[in-house]
C-alpha cells in the first residue's frame, strides 16, 4: 500500500523519532500533506534537522522534544513545542495528540514478522490507541527492541536500504572529565545508572570503576566501552539508541529497547536497589531548581526525561539525583539568582550538585541551608 492511500484530509500523522525516524519518506509525506490539505503532524525527538520535511505543508505541527533538530522551526513559530516530561509522551499519543497514522522504521524480527529497530519510544502507545503503522523496512538498523510487532498491525509503505544516520557527540573536555570523576565517586557498586548522551555522559561512564547496570532513556555509545571494561551488568535498558555505527552494531540482536511507559516508570525505577540519575543543567538557582530548556523566548531544549529520572532517583533511599554542571558557561556562572526560563526539574528532586570544584549534598537540607551550600560550592 502507498503512503498516500493512508492519509486523508483532517488526519493526524506522527513520525517515529530518534534514530528510528524514517527520513526516506519525509519529502513524500510533505508533498502528500500539501496536496491533501488539513493534515496535522506530531513529532517526538529529532536528533538532527530533517531538511526533506517541509513543516509548512501541514495545517499544524506539534513537537514534544523541542531543541535538537527542531530549534529553527520552533523559534520562527512554524512548529509548536508542547512542553512535557517524557513519561507523558505516551499519554499524549493516546489522547489529545492521538495520531491516525504513525510512520516508523522497522526491521525483520528474528523469528519472522517485524520489530522496531533503533528506537521504540511512544510508538506502542500510539498503536494501542488505534493508529495505523505505516512501516518503512530498514534492514540496516539493528534489531534492538525487546518486543515484536504483529504482522497484521504493519502496513509496509516503503524500503530504505541506506546505512542509518548516526549521532556524533563532542569528546569530553577537561571540565567534563573532572565532573565525571566526582560523579563516579557517588555511584555505589551494583547501582542502576541513568546518564544522557554527550560529553558529560561519556565522561561519567568512562570514570565508573565499579560494575553498574544502565537504566536510561537514551543509550549512549559509551556503554560499549563500559562492557568492554567488564563493568556493565546485564543488558542496558533504554528506549532510544543514541550513538555511532559501533553502538548500532553492538546493539544488534540484543534486547535493549522498551517503550517509554516502561523506561520512565518512576515506580519501577525505585523498586530494585539504588538508582542514580545523572543529569545536567543550563542554569540552576540556589534552591537547586534546574532549567534545561533555555530562555523562555529562545527555547533550545525540552524537559525530556530529566524530571522523570530526577524524581525517581530522589525517591531511591540508596540512590541519588545528581546534577553535574560546569560552574561557568560562556564566561557566566551557571548558578543564578533567578532562572531565565522554565523550571524543568524542581529543586526538591535534586539531591546532589556537582561542579568541577566539588560536591554539594542537599538531601535533607532546609531552604536556607540549600542556598548557603550551593553558593559556597560556586565560591570555591
Amino acid at each position: 500500500m502507498s503512503l498516500a492511500e493512508l492519509i486523508r484530509p483532517g488526519a493526524t500523522v506522527a513520525i517515529a523519532d530518534g534514530m528510528g525516524a524514517p527520513r526516506t519518506v519525509s519529502a513524500e509525506l510533505s508533498a502528500i500533506a500539501r496536496e491533501v490539505g488539513d493534515v496535522r503532524l506530531v513529532l517526538g525527538w529529532l536528533p538532527t534537522p530533517d531538511d526533506a520535511l517541509d513543516v509548512t505543508a501541514f495545517a499544524d505541527v506539534r513537537v514534544l522534544m523541542g531543541g535538537w533538530g527542531m530549534r529553527g522551526p520552533i523559534k520562527d513559530g512554524t512548529v509548536t513545542q508542547v512542553p512535557c516530561r517524557w513519561s507523558q509522551a505516551p499519554v499524549l499519543m493516546e489522547s489529545s495528540l492521538r495520531p491516525d497514522v504513525v510512520i516508523a522504521s522497522v526491521v525483520e524480527a528474528r523469528r519472522g514478522g517485524w520489530t522496531l529497530g533503533a528506537a521504540v519510544g511512544w510508538v506502542p502507545a500510539a498503536l494501542r490507541a488505534g493508529a495505523t503503522l505505516a512501516a518503512v523496512v530498514t534492514p540496516e538498523l539493528p534489531r534492538a527492541s525487546v518486543a515484536g510487532l504483529a504482522a497484521s498491525a504493519v502496513t509496509i509503505v516503503g524500503e530504505d536500504e541506506a546505512l542509518p544516520a548516526t549521532l556524533e557527540f563532542p569528546e569530553p573536555e577537561d571540565v567534563h572529565r573532572r565532573l565525571g570523576e566526582q560523579v563516579a565517586s557517588l555511584i555505589p557498586e551494583g547501582a542502576r545508572l541513568q546518564v544522557g548522551p554527550g560529553a558529560l555522559g561519556t565522561a561519567v561512564l568512562d570514570a565508573v570503576r565499579a560494575p553498574v547496570s544502565i537504566d536510561s532513556g537514551l543509550l549512549p555509545g559509551a556503554v560499549v566501552d563500559l562492557e568492554r571494561r567488564g563493568l556493565l551488568l546485564g543488558n542496558p535498558m533504554g528506549t532510544y539508541l543514541a550513538g555511532d555505527a559501533e553502538l548500532l552494531a553492538w546493539a544488534h540482536d540484543r534486547p535493549l529497547l522498551h517503550p517509554i511507559d516502561f523506561t520512565h516508570d518512576g515506580t519501577r525505577l525505585v523498586s530494585s536497589g539504588p538508582f542514580v540519575a545523572v543529569n545536567t543543567a543550563l542554569e540552576i538557582d540556589d534552591q537547586g531548581q534546574v532549567n534545561v530548556e533555555g530562555p523562555r523566548d529562545r527555547p533550545i531544549a525540552s524537559p525530556g526525561g530529566h524530571p522523570d529520572y530526577a524524581a525517581a532517583a530522589a525517591r531511591s533511599p540508596q540512590g541519588l539525583s545528581v546534577i553535574a554542571v560546569p560552574s561557568t558557561h560562556r564566561g557566566r556562572p551557571t548558578l543564578v539568582d533567578q532562572l531565565s526560563g522554565p523550571v524543568s526539574t524542581p529543586g526538591y528532586d535534586v539531591d546532589v550538585v556537582v561542579t568541577e570544584n566539588g560536591i554539594a549534598h542537599l538531601r535533607g537540607l532546609g531552604r536556607d541551608e540549600r542556598a548557603r551550600t550551593l553558593r559556597a560550592l560556586w565560591e570555591r
